[in-house]
């Protein structure tokens, strides 16, 4: 589609603030659909003005002066054959105070509210008009803006657009339907052009409450061409990733089977159906990208050792990488307990790379991966890095892969070693995705869940506490301890910031030194070097150290089943992810668990609400759905959003059953209608057409 320069002859400086709106070319202008409708096509009569409701009068100016009680305001008095009202400008210029002068005829634009002297407007939309001049015949647009380009400006623009575009004797339309009949008349669409005329031109007795509420016809329209563009995107990046060639990693059952037997558990139903799921895609040869999901502590840990024993069972290496070092630690640690007498007597062994290796111990590490001794390699960011070949890798985890970005994941399964071959890929996620984002944005995966908890884990008690308090909350602390449990003390920052005022841990771990001198306190946080953290954890899972404050490098993979008591300072500053990702540290031992959520006030309505749900909701999947309700899919996706075709009309909670329409007729076009789903795709996503990779 050509620039928009091409088309109307608009300044260079016009051009750059469109830009800033995200509109480059005709269709975007277009695109560009109204914030909100003010109705200009009838006026009230001042005596019938209806009170809260913004409406239009039209009247005579018979007084204006300039008052300086209260404050300096211009204030005009109106006239029309059935009453009077005042209008007041509490910031004005000196071309209104002349402009709205004794005699003249205006037409006012406001909501009117009782005044000292009577019925008032302040601020109205004030226009000065001839006797009988017409009234509008569509609703007035109001369109979003930007410093220097008015929303009157760009309404110009797009009237101009219209105009043009729907005399366009070439038939260069840009307007066009591009889906079959058969798919407007089952889910009862208007046409794409209809709908687009109609938002930019609605009739007047068009309902406003549809049209605010984006629930008219044209609008869901709108929507459901948005969601498939979608759709067809993920889809298609989807049908890419599956043509390529991957390592067909047979169920052979050996290695598996020994894992199984020599677990002091059994296999929750919810883990038997992903690894049953994730086993036949590794089979296949062709790519596997899958999310692994599961709440905190629901056992994803074993279902990835499957996956890993099944890829060596083919004779590939597979790859683990996790955010951060102690998460990658504990899973070499878990995993070397499980694994390791398994590879032993073949000869096998399980690497570990952290960026804060000795040079000799990292060599020795980079070699056993190279030489495919090392057939599980473990790790952080260091996986990825240039110097680090594997022999065979066909299996890539990535645990908690929204903490990387697109790059980062697409450089380890780059690793593979074969360039006509790629390494099947397993993400973990303990951050539950709703199921319309799962839907829309995770379409381009295959999605796994693990539902319920393992036997014997139990839900975690919540407490909010109120900052003054502390004293019981010490208390609480105290008889844990005493009990022979153990407790975590959560900080959100380390060092001193006076802008948020927040406790440190390095001064909360002082000052629970001195209030608990019987007690041995440890510390843990991120910029602690690598082995000092991994002595502090080491010594708090041996239950050396009783109380353990830690800033949220605990968030995830922390599993020390004594630890029966969390207390989190500032909580309303936290998310609620992070909140329950830290409430799953505890309870994981057969006592249960109690979080306190330790709060300051005066804290926000949001931070409120975010309290709220925390406190009655233990379900990860309903906080998620709350979480995405609360921040919208750009905050709940982070890294993972890059290249993902954004929304910009469609409302994930409110359009569920457009979003599953979308899902079926992508599925559709693509198959039946596959020119229809071109320029489908052409039209929505244009240049932007550039599909994850990863």
């Amino acid at each position: 589609m050509p620039p928009l320069a091409v088309i109307h002859p608009v300044s260079r400086t016009v051009q750059e603030k469109l830009a800033r709106l995200g509109i480059a070319d005709e269709f975007d202008l277009m695109l560009h659909l109204p914030l909100r409708y003010e109705d200009e096509t009838r006026l009230y009569p001042i005596r019938d003005v209806p009170a809260n409701r913004t409406v239009q009068i039209e009247g005579v100016i018979i007084r204006s002066e300039i008052r300086y009680r209260p404050r300096r305001q211009l204030v005009c008095q109106v006239e029309d054959a059935s009453g009077m009202l005042f209008m007041r400008f509490l910031n004005f210029y000196g071309s209104q105070v002349k402009a709205y002068s004794a005699g003249r005829r205006v037409r006012l634009l406001g909501e009117a509210r009782p005044g000292f002297f009577g019925a008032e407007m302040v601020h109205p939309k004030c226009r000065i008009v001839h006797e009988n001049e017409p009234l509008a015949d569509a609703l007035t647009p109001i369109y979003p803006a930007t410093a220097g380009l008015s929303s009157e400006t760009i309404r110009k623009l797009i009237q101009q657009a219209l105009r043009q575009t729907l005399g366009d004797a070439t038939g260069q339309n840009y307007l066009r339907e591009t889906l079959p009949d058969t798919i407007l008349r089952r889910y009862r669409l208007q046409s794409f052009k209809d709908s687009v005329i109609f938002l930019h031109q609605p009739s007047p007795d068009a309902s406003a409450t549809l049209l605010q509420e984006r629930a008219h016809p044209a609008w869901r329209r709108i929507k459901f061409d948005e969601l498939l563009a979608q759709q067809l995107s993920m889809r298609l990046h989807y049908r890419q990733r599956r043509s390529g060639n991957a390592p067909a990693l047979a169920q052979n059952n050996s290695l598996t089977r020994a894992l199984l037997e020599s677990l002091p558990f059994e296999l929750t139903s919810g883990q038997k159906k992903a690894f049953s799921e994730i086993s036949r895609d590794l089979a296949a040869p062709h790519p596997m990208q899958r999310l692994l999901q599961g709440d905190v502590g629901s056992g994803k840990t074993v279902v990835a050792a499957l996956a890993v024993l099944q890829a060596i069972e083919n004779n590939c290496q597979a790859a683990l990488m996790a955010p951060t070092e102690i998460l990658a630690e504990q899973h070499y640690q878990k995993l070397s307990g499980w694994l390791g007498p398994l590879l032993a007597p073949l000869d096998m062994t399980i690497a570990w790379l952290s960026g804060n290796q000795k040079k000799k111990q990292r060599e020795v590490m980079l070699a056993n991966i190279a030489g495919g001794n090392a057939m599980l390699a473990i790790g952080t960011h260091a996986l990825f890095q240039e110097q680090v070949e594997f022999n065979r890798l066909g299996l890539v985890i990535i645990d908690e892969q929204h903490r990387f970005g697109v790059q980062q994941r697409l450089a380890l399964r780059n690793k593979g070693g074969e360039a006509s071959s790629t390494p099947h890929q397993l993400m973990m996620s303990a951050t539950p995705i709703p199921r319309t984002l799962s839907m829309s944005y995770y379409a381009d995966l295959d999605v796994s869940v693990i539902d319920g908890l393992p036997p014997g884990r139990t839900q975690v008690l919540t407490k909010l506490v109120a900052d003054n308090r502390r004293d019981e909350v010490t208390a609480r602390v105290r008889e844990a301890c005493r009990a022979g449990k153990q407790a975590y003390w959560v900080c959100p920052l380390i060092e001193e910031s006076e802008a948020l005022q927040l406790k440190t841990a390095l001064e909360t771990h002082q000052t629970l030194n001195s209030i608990f001198p019987e007690l041995k306190t440890g510390l843990v946080h991120g910029r602690l070097p690598s082995q000092e953290k991994s002595a502090v954890m080491e010594s708090f899972a041996q239950g050396e150290i009783h109380l353990l404050v830690a800033t949220t490098v605990i968030e995830v993979g922390v599993d020390v089943p004594n630890a029966s008591l969390m207390v989190i300072e500032h909580a309303e500053r936290m998310g609620l992810a992070q909140l329950h990702q830290l409430r799953g540290r505890v309870g994981r031992g057969a006592a249960g668990g109690i979080c306190i959520l330790l709060y300051q006030n005066p804290i926000s309505a949001i931070a409120r609400e975010r309290l709220k749900i925390i406190f009655e909701h233990t379900d990860g999947f309903e906080i998620a759905r709350q979480d995405l309700r609360l921040r919208g899919p750009g905050e709940f996706l982070g890294a993972r959003q890059s290249g993902v075709p954004m929304l910009r009309f469609a409302d994930l909670e409110q359009d569920v059953d457009l979003l599953d329409a979308a899902r079926i007729t992508a599925e559709e076009l693509l198959r039946d209608h596959p020119e229809a789903a071109k320029r489908h795709l052409q039209r929505w996503l244009g240049r932007k057409s550039e599909y994850l990779r990863v």
